[in-house]
């Protein structure tokens, strides 16, 4: 199984950061992004191999980000491929603190059953690590929406949102070491519930 990890906005795309300045997305996203990949490496390697499809630093296009995953599910096919795009949420637009908090798993409108059980593996997964987790229903583990880098792709794929940049208590777990091995460990749990779905 090839894991394909997205790593959200460049360091070019406007706002994206907490209020007071300190936390930057896309900064975030591409250590998280790293983390993961070598998390993944390390304890589902004999299954998986993962990688990220934008080492660049600045903001790539959804339409560029979407045919690079696409050439990969030509050349693999699409059942051997996952993608996960890593963001942080936001209430606002990023003037002010806001309350919301928690990690939540979205996918497309026209989403695949696959892109269904890979979100529900995630926030299943960070839910039982005690991470708050945010649902659209109690049965529902995942939100619908219409995203261009789920909608476009052919392989099971998933937005995540890890917690709310405009949230100080989200920020400071965002930062600290102890919730990130717990929200890295969720989302290798995840994937291997899901390819226990699905292996041959």
């Amino acid at each position: 199984m090839e894991i394909l990890i997205d790593n959200g906005h460049g360091e070019n795309t406007a706002g994206k950061r907490s209020p007071d300045g300190l936390h930057r997305e896309y900064l975030w996203a591409r250590m998280f992004a790293e983390r993961l990949e070598k998390a993944i490496a390390a304890k589902l390697g004999s299954k998986c191999h993962a990688m990220r499809i934008v080492p660049e630093s600045i903001d790539v296009s959804i339409s560029e980000r979407v045919r690079r995953v696409n050439a990969i599910c030509k050349k693999l096919g699409a059942k051997n491929v996952l993608l996960i795009s890593i963001h942080n949420n936001a209430a606002g637009d990023g003037s002010q603190w806001y309350g919301a908090r928690g990690f939540s798993s979205h996918i497309s409108l026209n989403a695949s059953v696959r892109s269904q059980a890979l979100a529900t593996c995630i926030t299943h997964a960070a839910h039982e690590e005690g991470i708050k987790t945010r649902k659209p229903k109690p049965e529902q583990w995942y939100w619908s929406q219409n995203l261009g880098i789920c909608r476009d792709t052919n392989c099971a794929a998933v937005l995540t949102e890890n917690l709310f940049q405009d949230n100080r208590e989200d920020v400071a777990l965002l930062h600290d070491e102890a919730f990130l091995e717990k929200l890295c460990y969720a989302y290798v749990k995840g994937i291997e519930n899901y390819i226990k779905i699905y292996e041959p």
